[in-house]
């Protein structure tokens, strides 16, 4: 059932903080010097988290907007090999690219006469509304290591 009342839930559970913080909070006023640090026994560093974030949420979005959409490698093509950006330009841009994609994900969501329900006519039964759950479930999990990891740093309030 497509409702108003659901679009909005959507919609506020991906911006939200609800029961965990948001993307925006948890990369906010980091220093510098520690995108790309790996704490002791971790697999990876916050800017790696954060590119991770931006691809995987721009893969979903590109997936549910386009006919012609092509799968990118899994893990390869999903995790940056650097751990970390190149100068703050490229932290900026992704950082913004994340917030600039989700909205654009919303768009979708609002779209007039939009269906979430309706299988995509490519892929294998996947809808819009199975695609923003998807979206918020792997943006928050990552937010929270992204947390836990600037704790292990010693750069979380």
């Amino acid at each position: 059932m497509n409702t108003p009342a659901l679009v909005k839930s959507l919609k506020e559970m991906l911006l939200k903080a609800n029961a965990h913080v948001t993307f925006g909070d948890a990369v906010q006023s980091l220093p510098a010097n520690l995108r790309g640090e790996v704490p002791a026994k971790m697999p990876y560093s916050i800017w790696q988290l954060v590119e991770h974030i931006r691809i995987t949420q721009f893969d979903i979005l590109d997936f549910s907007r386009n006919p012609d959409y092509k799968e990118i490698e899994w893990p390869k093509a999903y995790w940056p090999e650097e751990t970390s950006p190149a100068d703050d330009a490229a932290w900026k841009h992704s950082v913004t690219q994340v917030d600039k994609d989700l909205h654009t994900f919303i768009g979708l969501l609002e779209a007039p006469g939009v269906d979430l329900f309706s299988p995509f006519p490519w892929g294998n039964g996947q809808h819009l509304f199975r695609e923003a759950v998807l979206l918020l479930d792997h943006t928050s999990y990552h937010t929270g290591e992204i947390v836990a990891l600037r704790r292990a740093l010693g750069a979380w309030h």
